[in-house]
């Protein structure tokens, strides 16, 4: 082989060997990208699983029956107890000349309620409102989304203060089908044992005999008043709760991260707001709804006249004390219960849906 021969072999090994390492580095440089774009979308991956954890899943309509009726029955048991006590006061008779009221006060009643009847006395009529909070509830918070619905152009829209009182006078209007005899068997439950003359046997026994004496208009007696104090009070119930949680969120924060008690002081000044409101007509229905049949021809017209003749304007407000020491652990307790239902009834519970007036 000459030199020239060998020279040209050489060079022709030499690219040979140069293209092979182009190629290597080419090879190492797809490889080395293959695995970026991998790492890349593995990263891509455990981040959009992140997000779509994050997301708020959505939590089935049993769910939501359940837990509003799980808060109803814990704004019952909280607040029966001084339910009873402002039943009482609202309908105890006005004393004669020289003689003294039957209850001077709250405490006052609560005292000879206990002495006179023990712990029970204070729970009398609780089996009506029992029954029927799981369904108060449901068709509460369904009425206040139906009327949030109504006045929304899309899903997304925010309403007004107005809006959302709005939307909350529609779900009183829907709870008074329940409400209405609930309230009747309940407060007849709960004043007998003071007047001393026990009639019924239970709220069975109750409905009963009312349905026997005047049809469904016995049982159904009051609905009118019930209408009247829970329309506006639950207006006010929704409108509150939801200015309350704005006012208490963080900046930059959603009112849906709110801690346990800022929801609890929440609900419970709500719960103050729609009893400062649903008082005078609670007054007056519970005047009509425990007197005896034909007293109040007229109906809440001559209920109305009669306390201001004889009692004053200030007699609309029998009960306030009560009342009020009732409304904030009671509308605490409901709003503050496992998958609160007001939080799923809004996105309500009662669940949000939901208002309180459970007397």
């Amino acid at each position: 082989m000459t030199e020239a021969d060998r020279r040209g072999r050489d060079r022709r090994d030499t690219g040979s060997s140069a293209e092979n390492t182009r190629l290597s580095v080419c090879h190492c440089e797809i490889v080395g990208q293959t695995r970026s774009i991998s790492r890349i979308r593995v990263r891509s991956d455990r981040n959009r699983t992140g997000i779509m954890s994050k997301q708020p899943q959505p939590i089935s309509p049993l769910k939501n029956f359940f837990a509003g009726g799980f808060g109803g029955v814990c704004l019952v048991f909280a607040g029966h107890p001084l339910d009873t006590i402002k039943v009482r006061l609202q309908t105890q008779p006005k004393p004669g000349p020289g003689e003294s009221p039957l209850y001077r006060g709250t405490f006052d009643c609560f005292k000879k309620t206990l002495a006179k009847e023990g712990v029970r006395g204070l729970y009398k009529g609780m089996a009506a409102p029992i029954i029927g909070v799981t369904p108060m509830f449901a068709v509460c918070f369904f009425g206040f989304g139906l009327g949030k619905k109504l006045q929304q152009k899309t899903p997304n829209d925010i309403l007004t203060y107005p809006q959302l009182f709005a939307a909350g006078m529609l779900s009183g209007v829907f709870t008074t089908a329940i409400m209405a005899p609930g309230e009747r068997i309940k407060c007849l439950l709960q004043i007998q044992a003071a007047s001393g003359q026990v009639k019924y046997a239970g709220p069975m026994d109750c409905a009963k005999q009312l349905y026997r004496e005047n049809g469904i208009r016995g049982i159904y007696k009051g609905t009118a008043l019930t209408l009247m104090r829970d329309v506006p009070a639950s207006g006010m119930y929704f409108m509150t709760y939801e200015w309350l949680k704005k006012a208490l969120t963080p900046e930059g924060k959603s009112p849906t991260e709110l801690s346990v008690p800022s929801i609890l002081f929440a609900g419970g000044m709500a719960g103050i707001f729609n009893w400062a409101v649903a008082i005078p007509p609670d007054v007056l229905k519970s005047r009509f709804q425990t007197a005896p049949e034909g007293k109040y021809p007229n109906g809440f017209r001559d209920v109305l006249r009669e306390l201001i003749r004889e009692e004053g304007i200030g007699s609309l407000y029998k009960g306030f004390n009560a009342v009020m020491l009732r409304a904030f652990p009671a509308n605490a307790s409901m709003i503050s219960v496992p998958g609160p239902p007001y939080e799923v009834w809004s996105g309500c519970v009662f669940l949000g849906c939901s208002r309180v007036s459970a007397g």
